[in-house]
Order: C-alpha cells, then sequence, then structure tokens
C-alpha cells in the first residue's frame, strides 16, 4: 500500500470531514449474526475510528492502520484501547482472530498484494473465522488524490477469496450513489 494521501495531517483531517457522517453500521448489521458477542475482531484500517467504536459495543476489537497519522489520533480519542501499525498486506501480527474487518481499505491494494492479504488473513482466523470487507465497485484503478483505488466486482471477488473461504454473502449496496458498493462476508474453509 503506497497512499501518500492518509499520511499527513491535513489529508487525515480532509478525510475525517469528507466521512463525517458517514460508518459501517449497515455492514456491522449484516456482519454481527455471524459472531458472538465479545468476539475477538481485527480491524484492518480504521482510519478516523467511527467502525471501530460502533464494533467495540458488542467484539473485542484490535484496531490498526498503516497511517501514523490516524494512529495517533485514534490512540488520542481511545487511549485504554489497543491500535497497531498494520499494512493491509503483510499483516505483521500473531495473534488470532474470530473476524477480519476493513471497510473500504483493500480497495487501495493491487490485485497481487489482495490475494497476499486474503492468503494472510486465513492464517490470521481461527477455524471457521469471519472475514467482512468493503470495496468499491467498479473496473480497473485510478490514482484519486494520490490514493491508489482498486475498483471490483462480485465475480472477481469471489474467484479471490473462494478458494479459502466460503462466500456467505456478496452483494451490492449503495454508499453514495445506487450500487456504488460491495460487500463480502466468508467463512474460512
Amino acid at each position: 500500500m503506497s497512499s501518500e494521501y492518509y499520511h499527513t495531517k491535513e489529508s487525515v483531517e480532509e478525510y475525517i470531514k469528507l466521512a463525517e457522517g458517514v460508518n459501517g453500521a449497515v455492514i456491522i448489521n449484516k456482519l454481527t449474526p455471524y459472531l458472538k458477542e465479545d468476539d475477538s475482531i481485527l480491524e484492518i484500517g480504521s482510519g478516523p475510528g467511527t467502525d471501530w467504536e460502533i464494533l467495540s459495543k458488542r467484539f473485542n476489537v484490535t484496531g490498526s492502520d498503516f497511517s501514523e497519522e490516524f494512529l495517533i489520533k485514534l490512540r488520542e480519542s481511545y487511549p485504554n484501547e489497543k491500535f497497531l501499525k498494520l499494512d493491509a498486506t503483510t499483516l505483521e501480527i500473531t495473534q488470532k482472530f474470530e473476524c477480519i474487518y476493513s471497510n473500504k481499505v483493500l480497495h487501495h491494494l493491487s490485485d497481487k498484494e489482495l490475494i497476499a492479504s486474503i492468503n494472510r488473513q486465513y492464517e490470521l482466523l481461527n477455524d471457521k473465522g469471519i472475514v467482512c470487507h468493503t470495496f468499491w465497485r467498479g473496473e480497473g484503478t485510478e490514482n484519486f488524490k494520490g490514493m491508489f483505488v482498486n475498483y471490483h466486482e462480485k465475480a472477481n471477488l469471489k474467484e479471490v477469496f473462494s478458494p479459502q473461504f466460503e462466500i456467505l454473502d456478496i452483494d451490492y449496496y449503495d454508499e453514495f450513489e445506487e450500487n456504488d458498493s460491495i460487500l463480502l462476508i466468508g467463512r474460512k474453509k
């Protein structure tokens, strides 16, 4: 993940303003039936902590981000909680989890990096562990404000996840426009 966008105070502040009022509550509601209260979750890319906060009300959540600027803000906002600096591709951590969650994070990875991340997530999940990820829907890639964005469709996501994960749910949903996003929930085979 080579995006420079999230690595300056200005861009982090800009992102927080852009994302104000946006959270993953709808996604988390779809994920919740697959988990038990207090299950361990690794959130990849906690950003400003909006989804982390919702998840942490029911689950034991370890937050993470690759941006030092976001980590500073998260640790200031939640001083008694655990936030790790993790690259979404390599996920260098030894702890195992019941679930790995991300909301619009893995689309910053190239196809090759995404496969490496999926392989690593498989290793970090307990038996029958759950993945829950969202992606921007579309084709191709672009560089948006210094951020690499890799768009996806259901077919290619099924192709890269299904060797290791039983797809439990894959569907379009609306974030800013009709069907502009994809939610994927899978269970470790």
